[in-house]
């Protein structure tokens, strides 16, 4: 997400640290077009689709610059086949389960309508969900969300989307540990758990890491030994974990914004996605904000730097 305006940019690197913007860091996709409620584009997370012959990306429709309020109502999920032209689908979750896959699923909500919040949507493709028709295979989608009629702070949901990536189910809670969370971020590591960085809004705010045997239970609360603690007192947030090629340890972005102007860091992990250390700001990127990592290919690489060059050469002329 660029700072300049609240849209989806791009920027490439050989080495994970020194990166060089795509087309100086414009929208690579056209926010008033894909984010139908608000025409912004925030907190763009991007991952190869499930069978790898394309990708899938999900985002925040939001745009504080126009409605002047840190609220928004839903998500745009998007899809392509070359990460230049996208398609869409939109999700206003105020129009409750009638939206939904399955509208007469119990939900979680009495007014869907009161919803004023549905922050930094995930994705994580997961095998084993079996559907209704017995169809094998879903993304589950995790998100925070705040109903301020019916909760009193911002709480962890999921949704699984089907292949297609256009029709998703109804959010369910995935926990509540007492106080306002955001920002969740998780990884399939080697030990077999699921581990999340996530935003702690209560007790001691921060980013802090926590695991779990399952994607849609089982996260327990993380204790202060699980935070990412070398920025002091500095506030942090929008977590995303990678790893670089030929590297069994991790590297984790997210922003310091406390400070003005803010910073994008980068800092290292060991193989377990613990021990955080070594915290560095982000090069060549003009304004980042909240967004993803995905290692690509030399021929992505490629077709990227052309097509950037392209559309800066008709830009001049």
């Amino acid at each position: 997400m660029s700072d300049k305006g609240e849209y989806t940019a791009y920027a490439i690197s050989r080495d994970g640290y020194n990166y060089e913007d795509i087309i100086d860091g414009n929208a690579v996709i056209n926010p008033e077009e894909h984010a139908r409620i608000e025409g912004g584009q925030r907190d763009a997370y991007i991952t190869r689709s499930f069978d790898g012959t394309g990708f899938v990306m999900v985002n925040t429709d939001m745009c504080v610059r126009k409605t002047g309020v840190w609220n928004n109502y839903g998500i745009d999920l998007l899809k392509s086949d070359d990460l230049i032209h996208w398609t869409s689908v939109t999700f206003d979750f105020r129009q409750g389960p009638k939206i939904f896959v399955d509208p007469t699923t119990p939900p979680v909500y009495k007014n869907f309508s009161k919803i004023i919040r549905v922050w930094a949507p995930q994705i994580f493709w997961d095998p084993n969900y079996v559907w209704d028709n017995g169809d094998k295979g879903g993304y589950f989608i995790y998100y925070s969300m705040w109903n301020n009629e019916e909760e009193n702070y911002d709480r962890m949901y999921y949704s699984y989307a089907e292949k297609n990536f256009e029709k998703m189910t109804q959010p369910k809670l995935l926990f509540d540990w007492g106080y306002g969370t955001i920002d969740a971020d998780i990884n399939l590591l080697q030990d077999g758990l699921y581990h999340m960085l996530i935003k702690k809004e209560g007790g001691k705010p921060g980013i802090f890491s926590t695991t779990s045997k399952y994607l849609n239970k089982g996260w327990k609360e993380p204790n202060d030994e699980d935070r990412i603690s070398f920025e002091g007192d500095k506030l942090c947030e929008g977590s995303s974990a990678f790893q670089l090629i030929g590297d069994n340890t991790w590297r984790v972005g997210y922003i310091q914004y406390s400070d003005n102007p803010k910073h994008y860091r980068i800092c290292k992990a060991d193989e377990n996605l613990k021990n955080f250390y070594d915290p560095v700001d982000i090069k060549g990127v003009t304004a980042p904000q909240h967004g993803s990592f995905m290692r690509i290919t030399e021929e992505e690489y490629n077709n990227l730097k052309m097509w950037s060059d392209k559309q800066k050469e008709n830009n001049y002329n």
